[in-house]
């Protein structure tokens, strides 16, 4: 750049020859003033005005003011030229804000650069939106951005900084981008052959996949086959193989992307979309073997360290990543162990880095597993590891200590966190004393060894002990009377200390105002000796402790009069004090202390704190609220299981909508105002309830409310002249065309016996051109009833003119009505989604049933009328002679797998059938149907009879479809 300008050489030169301050800002304002009577004279070239504002930029990186040279940088933004328009560019990337008057100039000029077919232009615009990015900005390019991102002509780099501009634009402004209009199209770009597209539209995935999981639930799919043939069939050019590893980056991100979904069987959300998706793509058996593969390979390729030290860190960034993978989908897989084995290796590392993830993911694994016995074993390097030269660690070490505690331990954890806050790190203070404060009450084996802890911890870390902690130190001895004398002499003898932190003393002015008087008989502890030592200690604490110790005193008049001379004389001396809320307590203690001794007032005021009602702790959501999600948000938190059980049912509550309080940072700030005062509201500490015994709901078993509504541009059916015609005759035949366009052909042939069935479709590609990034997905409405899963992932592309099948595996469970609904969808020019049900009724799991005349009339009378039978009357259509189609009758009745009874009824024109639903779980269900056309009404009965009124209702209506008169 700077030679081809040689007055900004000889500017830059100048510059730097300056040898103080003074000559260099003498130096720039003499060219400021030149270039500003240059731009106000006007009549510059361009090749002029590129120079002018490349200095006014150099000068600007030197950290000097700059007001002039906006409005020349927009014109350059517009010239034909590369290096003028790249100056302009660069120039509005960093003089002006997102907010500045000039960017609405340079609009329509970057839509211009965007919509040209020379790549430079688009990338300099892409620059320009991402390193600025207004919300104006935003709102009126996010949609070029976006068609350059899916365009087929785009070029690989192109798509790379467009994906990279939309992550930008939404990070700011979440609300300019519609997110699940987008979903299936941006996804698609997960199959691109560039590893390098791949990896940008990955994290642009992520992070729209993380606020919109229904949306993007088919990204699963593709990251599972994307990590399979990297992994396992290693489909990669050597240019991304970073010391024999596989594009490293590109794999932590769909390990990551991969975690953002609940495991199979935990359906976090209400949505019955998000649940059919869950259970056929998370649950489906083909997905989780194939995710096995790639998960045991990933561990057995890292089992053994390399010399070479980057080859070490990009396999070590892929196996933790994995390991968390293992950890979210099964605790109880046999991956878990090995990973558990893997861990306690690496916790003991000399590398550091190698030791913080350790103990990070050795955390993870804590707070899901359901027994802590292989991370117990390392308990003894845990501990040692709170000792580490590196504060990180220790800081991985406090979580997973605070993680892998229960009854068992807990006593033995709680005392070294103690032992070693004295000498921990002020950064780490105030986390490890709510850790300990929560672990003491959570897991405390007595009232006395909870008192005895939290007094300890209040002495060792009293500065960095917040309010909530000797507030729920006052909620528990006040709810446990057996509690309350031990309390009294413990906190005097804290109080007995030379020094005492404030907090203890607000702890001792509560708990001897209350329960002094308990103690008061034994020697050592008279009432006399409790006021001078809380008395001693009140000159050096501010004025809401005294103010709190004068309600200690006033109630000490009414239980202790033999020192209500003292009392009073500090209720007279604390009336004349600047401080208004000590001189309004102290005069009306003053005067309540001075009524007459049969006044029954002072005793009324001065009675019994009553105990607490129950309420949750307060300590729990502050140290939550340390924990906020980041911008990656967490799908765990530190704290064990039973943390993590509560945190995901709020998620669900949440979800559902169940909470009044939809905004988040409002309810979190309404809980900045409760948690302290409001904790006061206390929390019953009876055996009863020290442990919730209501159990936390199974992760399946949240009630789903029937009126969630499935969105429209989610599950919206294709509709056509033919498409419902196919369907309609696939019900009652095994094979055919379920759908067929242009593009594409789709055919279904299909085999069944019992409550198993196997579906092949047969996708065929009809034109030149290769249809790709092709994904076929089935949702079903109600799991629980018809399982169906691919026998292997999808191909992701079908050659020209060419033919791929699926197989698919069914099995029916309970009775359902909804068929499943096939999604396929699959760029060819721009992206296309075909949606359609399969041909999957309950009548393809009935078997044919041999009965006779007796019997069948027997059964027929047995299972009687309404609400088991099911009839409807409907006009039927005559054949071309004029007669009824007795053929089509009984090749539908037949083709609903339904035994045709010859010789049953004495009418030749009637039908009389027979079969049996298997169900694997709700069993076997008898039907019966009688078909009675009548040639003169062109009317039919049908009707339909089984030990099931929704199997007859059912049946009924897949019948009567086909036999029905065309309107």
């Amino acid at each position: 750049m700077a030679t081809n300008m040689r007055g900004l050489t000889q500017f830059i030169a100048d510059i730097r020859g300056a040898r103080v301050r003074e000559l260099e800002e003498k130096r720039i304002n003499k060219e400021m003033a030149n270039i500003r009577k240059k731009f106000k004279d006007g009549n510059l070239d361009g090749y002029q005005k590129k120079k002018y504002v490349a200095k006014i930029i150099f000068t600007y990186i030197l950290g000097y003011k700059v007001d002039v040279g906006h409005m020349e940088a927009v014109n350059l933004i517009s010239s034909s030229k590369y290096s003028e328009k790249q100056i302009g560019y660069l120039a509005v990337t960093l003089l002006m804000h997102e907010n500045s008057d000039f960017l609405r100039l340079v609009v329509n000029s970057i839509r211009k650069d965007l919509d040209e077919n020379n790549e430079i232009n688009n990338c300099l615009a892409l620059h320009a939106i991402a390193n600025v990015g207004g919300s104006e900005m935003a709102e009126a390019l996010a949609e070029d951005v976006h068609r350059l991102l899916i365009s087929p002509t785009s070029q690989s780099f192109v798509k790379k900084k467009a994906a990279l501009t939309l992550l930008r634009l939404y990070r700011k402004h979440p609300d300019v981008i519609p997110a699940a209009e987008w979903a299936l199209r941006i996804v698609s770009i997960m199959d691109d052959q560039d590893l390098g597209v791949v990896v940008c539209v990955t994290s642009l995935v992520m992070a729209l996949a993380q606020d919109h999981l229904e949306a993007f639930a088919v990204c699963y799919t593709k990251a599972v086959d994307r990590l399979h043939r990297l992994v396992i069939e290693h489909e990669y050019s050597a240019q991304y193989a970073y010391y024999k590893v596989p594009s490293p980056w590109l794999l932590v991100k769909l390990l990551r992307l991969l975690q953002y979904y609940a495991p199979s069987g935990s359906f976090a959300s209400g949505a019955h979309f998000l649940i059919r998706i869950k259970y056929l793509i998370l649950g489906d058996p083909t997905i989780r073997s194939v995710l096995h593969n790639v998960l045991q390979t990933t561990m057995n390729n890292s089992a053994e360290p390399s010399r070479n030290v980057q080859h070490n860190n990009a396999q070590h960034a892929v196996l933790f990543e994995a390991i968390s993978l293992a950890i979210h989908l099964d605790t109880n897989s046999p991956l878990v162990g090995t990973a558990a084995v893997i861990l306690a290796r690496f916790i003991s590392s000399k590398e550091t880095n190698v030791r913080y993830l350790g103990l990070d993911a050795m955390a993870h694994l804590a707070a899901r597993a359901d027994s802590l016995e292989p991370i117990k074993k390392q308990q003894g390097t845990i501990i040692l590891s709170l000792r580490d030269k590196d504060i990180s660690v220790r800081r991985r070490a406090l979580d997973l200590l605070y993680s892998m505690c229960d009854v068992d331990n807990s006593e033995l954890i709680v005392g070294e966190l103690l032992r070693y806050l004295k000498v921990a790190d002020y950064a780490l203070r105030e986390e490890m004393v709510l850790k300990i404060a929560i672990l003491t009450e959570k897991y405390a084996s007595s009232y006395k060894w909870y008192v005895d802890t939290i007094l300890q911890l209040i002495s060792s870390a009293g500065e960095h002990v917040g309010d909530e902690v000797w507030y729920r130190v006052v909620q528990i001895v006040t709810n446990t009377e057996d509690l309350q004398e031990y309390a009294a002499k413990v906190i005097f003898e804290h109080l007995k200390a030379p020094s005492t932190h404030e907090s203890l003393v607000k702890v001792g002015g509560y708990i001897l105002g209350e329960y002094g008087h308990l103690i008061a008989n034994e020697a050592g502890y008279s009432p006399i000796e409790q006021f001078q030592v809380l008395h001693h200690k009140s000159q050096f604490c501010v004025a809401s402790t005294r103010s709190l110790l004068l309600s200690t005193y006033i109630k000490w008049v009414n239980v202790f009069p033999e020192i209500k001379p003292q009392l009073l004389n500090i209720f007279e001396r604390y009336r004349h004090v600047l401080d208004a809320e000590l001189q309004q307590r102290a005069c009306e203690f003053y005067a309540l202390a001075s009524r007459p001794d049969d006044d029954e007032l002072l005793q009324n005021v001065c009675e019994e704190m009553p105990p607490f009602p129950a309420r949750e702790s307060a300590l729990l959501s502050r140290l939550n609220r340390k924990h906020g999600d980041t911008e990656d948000k967490r799908t765990w938190i530190h704290g064990g299981k039973e943390a993590n059980l509560e945190r995901q049912a709020t998620n669900r509550k949440t979800t559902l909508g169940l909470q009044p309080n939809g905004n988040g940072s409002a309810s979190a700030a309404q809980m900045d105002g409760q948690d302290i005062m409001g904790s006061l509201a206390g929390l019953d500490i009876s055996e009863s309830t020290t442990h919730n015994d209501t159990p936390n709901p199974p992760l399946g078993s949240t009630p789903i409310s029937s009126s969630a509504s499935i969105p429209d541009n989610i599950l919206r059916l294709t509709v056509g002249p033919s498409v419902e015609r196919w369907y309609n005759k696939l019900t009652y035949n095994a094979e055919g065309v379920l759908y067929e366009d242009v593009q594409i052909q789709i055919g279904v042939k299909s085999k069944y016996q019992g409550h198993l069935g196997q579906l092949a479709i047969y996708m065929g590609n009809k034109v030149s051109a290769p249809l790709t990034s092709f994904t076929t997905t089935v949702s079903v409405s109600d799991p629980e009833a018809l399982s169906i899963s691919f026998a292997k992932i999808s191909p992701s592309t079908i050659a020209p003119r060419t033919q791929t099948q699926q197989l698919l595996h069914v099995e029916c469970k309970k009775m359902f009505t909804t068929p499943p609904i096939l999604t396929v969808s699959f760029l060819a020019g721009s992206h296309q989604t075909i949606r359609i049900r399969l041909p999957v009724v309950v009548t393809k799991f009935f078997e044919h049933v041999k009965l006779g005349q007796a019997d069948f009339f027997e059964r027929w009378k047995l299972i009687g009328g309404p609400p088991r039978e099911a009839q409807t009357v409907f006009p039927v259509d005559l054949n071309a002679a004029n007669q009824l189609d007795l053929v089509k009758n009984r090749q539908v009745v037949s083709g609903h797998n339904l035994n045709v009874l010859d010789g049953i009824d004495p009418n030749p024109n009637n039908l009389v059938a027979a079969g049996v639903l298997h169900m694997s779980v709700e069993g076997k269900v008898g039907c019966l149907l009688r078909v009675e056309p009548n040639r003169d009404a062109k009317l039919c009965r049908l009707t339909v009879r089984s030990t099931s009124e929704n199997v007859a209702e059912e049946v009924q209506k897949l019948l009567q479809g086909p036999l029905k008169a065309d309107t």
